[in-house]
């Protein structure tokens, strides 16, 4: 059982990614947060000493639970098409519920840090695909790919529409546009009858 301290950290972040999500990072504040939680100012700073801490731990516990992490799927033996499919749903997912992401507060938050971390969970995203697409030319469902270029496709443009998508309209088509395009350069024509 999670003690007290536990439980308030977990509120603390549960709400403040609700903030970050809707607001941006640069407009939410400490007293917004204790509003949100129902924390008092000398509660909240026990626990965090200003909203980059909080963003930066939103962001490891996002990292420790990634969806996205393909590993034990490629260990299990599990088909890379199925991997990836699950993988392009929660995309789909992502894009079409811009209001849940942190793509913008991830934006001004780097504008304010070193870059260090967000270059560290770039470089995480880099490996995933990458292992994920070496795994698949290997079981050979996937096409002989320049790897680099496809993962760079991959999460520059995913990041962007989700970015894109907080500013301007945008049709659910766009999002199935490119989770198609991302599988049509992956799959083999001779597997897509499977999908």
């Amino acid at each position: 059982m999670n003690s007290k301290k536990e439980r308030t950290r977990e509120l603390i972040l549960n709400k403040s990614y609700e903030l970050f999500a809707k607001n941006g990072f640069n407009k939410i504040t400490m007293k917004d947060v204790c509003e949100a939680t129902g924390l008092s100012r000398g509660g909240l700073y026990s626990h965090f000493a200003g909203t980059a801490q909080i963003f930066e731990a939103i962001l490891e516990v996002l990292n420790q639970k990634d969806e996205m992490n393909f590993e034990k799927e490629m260990n299990d033996g599990m088909s890379a098409i199925d991997i990836l499919e699950r993988a392009l749903q929660l995309m789909k997912d992502e894009m079409l519920h811009s209001e849940d992401s942190l793509s913008l507060a991830m934006y001004e938050y780097a504008g304010i840090s070193d870059n260090k971390m967000m270059n560290h969970f770039n470089q995480i995203g880099e490996k995933k695909w990458t292992h994920l697409i070496h795994y698949g030319m290997k079981r050979e469902e996937f096409k002989e790919v320049d790897v680099h270029e496809i993962v760079s496709v991959i999460l520059y443009v995913y990041q962007g529409v989700r970015m894109w998508s907080r500013i301007v309209d945008m049709k659910d088509a766009t999002f199935e546009a490119i989770t198609n395009h991302i599988r049509k350069q992956l799959v083999k024509e001779t597997m897509k009858h499977d999908i």
